[in-house]
Order: C-alpha cells, then sequence, then structure tokens
C-alpha cells in the first residue's frame, strides 16, 4: 500500500487539490476534465 501511495503521491495531492478547488469556487466540468487528462498523462 505504502508503495502505491508513494508512485502517485503527486496525482493523489492533485486530485485532492482539484476536488478542493471545486469545493471553493462551484463546480466547473471543463477545467476538472483538462485536470484529469493532464493528470495521467
Amino acid at each position: 500500500m505504502k508503495e502505491t501511495v508513494v508512485k502517485y503521491k503527486k496525482q493523489i495531492i492533485i486530485t485532492a487539490s482539484v476536488i478542493l478547488l471545486q469545493l471553493i469556487f462551484g463546480f466547473d466540468p471543463k477545467f476538472t476534465l483538462i485536470n484529469i487528462i493532464w493528470l495521467f498523462f
């Protein structure tokens, strides 16, 4: 489990921050889609 967290630490942090920003500023589908695409490539 720990190796997985270390391997995907950047993705986990970015995903968490994106979700947090969505909650603060309201949901923006385009922004979310861009971030998800950027995250996995």
